[in-house]
């Protein structure tokens, strides 16, 4: 059954744990700076591990467009992080995620109006990013 809202909040993971046959778990976390150094078979493989770690949130649900974004990250530690860092990588799976669920046509200029990015906190017990999605 498809529901139709004006605002829904997402929890995005700050890592993939990417399963491996012979080794433990490798851990990717979702950043530029290991994005932009993965081979593009491992990217593929954690972007679609990603969009089922938000499946859950999204699945069945239509969001008015167009919308506005809002990030803000939960770090675990309270070692600096260059949060855009977090935020751009975060922000590309997510829509890609909220495309193919079905939740919007389209992530482009017309889908999403505005993105702000809010101060860091730390939360050492659950380290996330939460992202509210909001029709305007």
């Amino acid at each position: 059954m498809e529901t139709t809202v004006d605002i829904v909040k997402v929890i995005c993971p700050l890592y993939i744990d990417l399963p491996r046959k012979t080794k433990k778990d490798k851990r990717i976390y979702i950043n530029m700076n290991t994005y932009r150094n993965l081979h593009y078979v491992v990217s593929n493989k954690v972007k679609k591990m990603y969009l089922e770690a938000v499946r859950e949130q999204l699945e069945g649900i239509t969001i008015q467009t167009p919308v506005c974004v809002t990030y803000k990250v939960f770090k675990g530690t309270a070692r600096r992080l260059d949060k855009l860092n977090v935020i751009s990588v975060t922000a590309k799976f997510l829509m890609d995620a909220v495309t193919e669920l079905g939740c919007w046509e389209d992530d482009n200029d017309d889908i999403i109006k505005t993105e702000t990015i809010l101060p860091t906190e730390i939360d050492r017990g659950h380290p996330r990013v939460e992202v509210i999605i909001k029709s305007i």
